[in-house]
C-alpha cells in the first residue's frame, strides 16, 4: 500500500514531521513517502501553476497513492496557512484529493493536541472542489509533544503507540474497503472520454494539450532528460539518444496514449505520408479526440474501453490491406490500467519471409467465406467480388476464398491462424 505523508508546516524542525517519521519507521509494511511543502508558494489565482513544478509533483504523488496522512499543527484553533494554501493549489486546476482517503493526525505542545485544527481541516477537505474522503473514526491527537519523543524520535508512551497502531490498522482497512466498493460494472464504450480533460498522476499540467510545441514546452517545464542523459529502465540503463535510436529502429509503428487518453508519443522514423497510420510531430500531447477523425471516434472508444476494463489486447486488420493494428493494455506494478501501446504492422513482408523460409505458399480455400469465415453453404448470400488477395496481392480465382498456407514439401494443409495441421 502506497501512502503520502504531509506535515502542514514549513518549519525545518517540527513535531508533526517527527510524528510522520515515526509512523514511517514503525509501520514498515506500509510504504509511506513523506513530502515537504516548504517550497510551495502562497496560493494566488494570479500565479501560473506551470511555473511551480512542486505543485505538479505533489499532484502526481497524491494521485498515484492509495491514501494520504496529513499531520497538522494548530495555529489559533485552526490548521496552518501553509497547509491551507497547499489545498487551495490542489483544488483549483488539479484535484488529486477527489475521492482520496485521508487520515488526519497532529501534534501540539498542549494537552488537547490539535483537535480544533483537525476539525477545521476536515471541513476544508470535505468542501466542494476538494472532496477528500476523510476517515470518520478516531482522531490521533498527540498532546505534550515536547515530551512525547525520545532522542531517537520514537514515541515513548506505550498506550499512545498502541492507539496509533489501532488508528493505522483502521485506516488501511478503510482504504481497502473503499477500493472494493469502487468495483463496478463495465460502462458502455460510448461513455469513454477521449478529451484528456481528467489529469492523472503523470499528466504534465500547465500546457495546452493542443499546442504544436507541446513536447518542447513539456520537456522544458519538467526538466526532462535528453541527449546523453541516462535513463534507468526496468532492466537496462540507456541514454535518451540510445532509447530513441532503439525505438526508431523497430520494424513497426509504435504509439503510446496514457490512461487520460492523451497521445504522448510515437516512434518518429518516417514522415506521415510514408506511415501506415499517419502521425505528425505537432500531434504529440493532444487528446485522442483531437488526433482521430470523427468517423474513427466510436471505434477508438470501443478499443480503449475494452482495454481499460480488463482485456489485455485487441487486434484489428484494416480491410483490403495487410496492415494490422495491435493494441496492448499497459499496466503498472499494481496491475492498474496505465494506457495503450499500439503497434501498427504490415504483415505482408513477414508472411512473405515465412513462406520463403519454409517453402510454403498461399492457396485459396474454397470452403471459407472471405468476409465471415463461415462455409459457403452456410452463407450463400455472401459473394464478394473477386479482388486482389490482401496478403499476396495476387488475384483470387475463386469467390468466397481466403488464403491458406500449404507446405509444398509435404503437401500438408496448414491452418493460417494457428499453424496447426488441418488433418
Amino acid at each position: 500500500m502506497k501512502l503520502i505523508g504531509i506535515a502542514g508546516t514549513i518549519a525545518s524542525q517540527s513535531y508533526n514531521k517527527m510524528l510522520l517519521s515515526f509512523i514511517q519507521k514503525h509501520f514498515p509494511d506500509i510504504n509511506l513517502e513523506i513530502v515537504d511543502i516548504k517550497d510551495v508558494p502562497l496560493f494566488s489565482e494570479d500565479l501560473n501553476l506551470a511555473d511551480y513544478p512542486i505543485i505538479s509533483q505533489l499532484n502526481r504523488k497524491i494521485l498515484a497513492s492509495d491514501g494520504v496522512i496529513l499531520a497538522t499543527p494548530e495555529h489559533n484553533h485552526t490548521t496552518t496557512p501553509a497547509l491551507k494554501s497547499l489545498i487551495e493549489w490542489l483544488s483549483s486546476k488539479v484535484h488529486p484529493f477527489n475521492d482520496k482517503p485521508v487520515l488526519l493526525v497532529g501534534a501540539s505542545y498542549y494537552t488537547q493536541g490539535t483537535s480544533r485544527a483537525q476539525t477545521d481541516l476536515r471541513q476544508i477537505l470535505e468542501s466542494p472542489g476538494v472532496n477528500a474522503l476523510v476517515m470518520p473514526k478516531d482522531e490521533f491527537l498527540l498532546g505534550n509533544a515536547k515530551n512525547a519523543f525520545d532522542e531517537a524520535g520514537n514515541l515513548t508512551d506505550a498506550r499512545t503507540v498502541a492507539f496509533l497502531e489501532t488508528v493505522m490498522k483502521d485506516f488501511t482497512h478503510w482504504i481497502k474497503v473503499l477500493k472494493a466498493m469502487r468495483t463496478k460494472e463495465v460502462p458502455s464504450f460510448e461513455a469513454e472520454d477521449l478529451s484528456a480533460k481528467n489529469p492523472i498522476d503523470t499528466t504534465i499540467v500547465g500546457i495546452d494539450s493542443d499546442d504544436p510545441q507541446w513536447v518542447e514546452k513539456a520537456a522544458e517545464l519538467t526538466h526532462a532528460a535528453s541527449g546523453n542523459d541516462y535513463v534507468k529502465l526496468d532492466r537496462g540503463v540507456l541514454t535518451v539518444d540510445q532509447l530513441n535510436w532503439f525505438l526508431n529502429s523497430m520494424p513497426f509503428e509504435l504509439t503510446y496514449a496514457d490512461d487520460n487518453n492523451q497521445f504522448l508519443y510515437y516512434n518518429h522514423f518516417a514522415d506521415a505520408k510514408d506511415m501506415l497510420a499517419p502521425r505528425t510531430p505537432d500531434q504529440a500531447g493532444s487528446s485522442l479526440q483531437a488526433v482521430h477523425p470523427a468517423r474513427a471516434i466510436p471505434g477508438a472508444k470501443k478499443v480503449i474501453n475494452t482495454l481499460r476494463n480488463g482485456q489485455s489486447e485487441y487486434k484489428m486488420l484494416i480491410p483490403g490491406t495487410s496492415t494490422v493494428h495491435y493494441y496492448k493494455r499497459m499496466e503498472d506494478e499494481n496491475k492498474s490500467y496505465r494506457g495503450i501501446n499500439e503497434i501498427v504492422l504490415d504483415l505482408k513482408p513477414v508472411v512473405d519471409f515465412y513462406l520463403q523460409a519454409t517453402g510454403q505458399k498461399l492457396v485459396a480455400d474454397k470452403k471459407a467465406d472471405v468476409v465471415t469465415g463461415a462455409s459457403q453453404k452456410e452463407s450463400p448470400a455472401v459473394k464478394p467480388t473477386p479482388k486482389a488477395d490482401s496478403v499476396t496481392s495476387a488475384s483470387t480465382k475463386e469467390e468466397n476464398a481466403v488464403p491458406v498456407i500449404v507446405d509444398e514439401r509435404k503437401e500438408t494443409q496448414v491452418d493460417s491462424t494457428t499453424s496447426a495441421s488441418t488433418h
